[in-house]
């Protein structure tokens, strides 16, 4: 069994519209699923990706409206690493992002690093890998010049030499130099990279990571629940999510893993030519339709000129 890279990261935001405005409107990104956090439906759980809503380009929040800032520290995902296709790409974003007030800081003709309105940290990066592009196709993003899904994250850890053994052993990482983990599988591969963590104490809220899910084959997601119990990690049961079923624990460090299902897929009930355009609940949820568009805070429409995707 090999694990498929990253599936998605999912962080917490206190202002839903302002969020769709970003990673949509500026990140080009497309949303392909509106819905509802399932332990706590009272709140979206929103989905931003490529056209097809792929493992490896799903980037979902939690809105808690008004949640204050968080401060990310030990055992917590500080920064998301994405790719694009060239150094050309680098100078489209780093002028993009300055039309529109966010700043950055160019580490390279291969890397640029900036931060979403709440202060989640991106960085985005030129990677040499044979994955194919995940690309959301947006009306003023060139092609050439979009976001091609994820390459790593980044978390906080004080005793980075702790999380060897689950990661190596129990997930198949390889590397582990310098904190630097990578795990590839017949499709796509992710990183995994550790830093020293900062002496401030971790402060969960908006504009931080609540966790990091790596893909996994359906028919081997048991499996991977099984060999995770055996190693002592004290996962979750598989949960039925409706779109993807998952596994719970967290590695040494303390950061949130996530084994999830590469399918069944947003498709399951909506179009997918028209992914995100309106409320999806599962079906153990649909009762709530009603109250819950009361409820969640109205968004503006990802289709609407001058929000791109």
């Amino acid at each position: 069994m090999q694990l498929e890279g990253i599936h998605h990261i999912t962080a917490i935001t206190g202002d839903a519209p302002a969020n769709v405005d970003f990673y949509v409107g500026v990140l080009g990104l497309k949303m392909v699923k509106k819905t509802v956090n399932q332990d706590d439906p009272t709140v979206y759980h929103l989905f931003y990706a490529d056209d097809a809503g792929s493992p490896g380009a799903d980037l979902t929040f939690f809105e808690y409206p008004g949640a204050q800032r968080g401060s990310p520290g030990a055992g917590m995902v500080h920064r998301v690493v994405s790719r694009v296709g060239s150094s050309a790409a680098i100078d489209f974003w780093e002028q993009r992002l300055a039309t529109r007030g966010v700043v950055t800081e160019r580490l390279s003709d291969a890397g640029l690093e900036f931060a979403d309105p709440e202060g989640l940290a991106h960085e985005l990066i030129v990677a040499a890998v044979a994955d194919s592009p995940l690309i959301a196709d947006a009306p003023d993003i060139p092609r050439e010049f979009a976001l091609q899904g994820f390459d790593a994250v980044r978390a906080y850890a004080t005793e980075p030499e702790r999380s060897s053994a689950l990661l190596r052993e129990t997930l198949g990482f390889d590397g582990g130099e310098d904190g630097r983990w990578e795990v590839r599988g017949e499709q796509r591969g992710g990183r995994y990279v550790l830093d020293a963590a900062p002496a401030t104490r971790s402060v969960p809220g908006a504009g931080t990571v609540h966790h990091v899910a790596f893909a996994t084959r359906i028919d081997e997601h048991e499996a991977w629940q099984r060999r995770v119990a055996q190693s002592g990690a004290r996962p979750t049961p598989v949960i039925d999510r409706f779109y993807f079923r998952s596994v719970y624990f967290r590695e040494p460090s303390g950061v949130l893993f996530e084994l999830a299902t590469m399918g069944p897929g947003f498709g399951a009930d909506e179009d997918p030519a028209h992914l995100g355009e309106c409320l999806s609940l599962p079906p153990e949820f649909e009762r709530l339709r009603t109250e819950l568009e009361q409820r969640l805070t109205p968004l503006p429409d990802p289709r609407a000129q001058g929000v791109g995707g």
